[in-house]
């Protein structure tokens, strides 16, 4: 008898705990899911919705570093600041300071220059060029 009560109440025990630890498990299992955000959503500007090739570029702002006057011949800009801050400043638009986590569009064919304006602190961010005209240039500088 004594091994059957203990059968029992090992079984009993394992009915009881078995619910709780599928449902930590399946708690761990939900916690582990990746965490999606949009970040910016735009159509394209002055492109009739046409893309030929999107190009993805990680860009990196050393101290003081200035990017010189330039524009993208059919292709809108995507600038996303992902560490740092970076000081954009669109002809026509004036200037906006983008923060780590901040993204601003440039329409195609608008000249514009990305700086970092930190003395000591580098910056960091990604662009994604959205191009409906792959036989232009990507880039062209404009003389200010």
């Amino acid at each position: 008898m004594h091994i059957i009560r203990r059968e029992f109440l090992s079984l009993s025990g394992i009915g009881l705990t078995l619910p709780a630890l599928l449902q930590l498990a399946q708690a761990q299992v939900q916690q582990a899911a990746p965490k999606f955000d949009q970040i910016l959503r735009k159509d394209l500007d002055g492109q009739g919705q046409v893309v030929q090739e999107t190009i993805v570029i990680g860009a990196d702002f050393g101290p003081g570093t200035v990017s010189p006057w330039h524009l993208h011949p059919g292709a809108q800009e995507l600038l996303f600041c992902t560490d740092g801050s970076l000081t954009l400043e669109i002809e026509g638009q004036g200037t906006r300071v983008l923060k780590a986590g901040e993204g601003g569009i440039i329409a195609a064919d608008v000249a514009h220059q990305v700086k970092n304006d930190s003395a000591s602190a580098g910056a960091k961010g990604l662009v994604v060029f959205s191009r409906s005209a792959k036989d232009k240039p990507l880039l062209v500088r404009v003389q200010r």
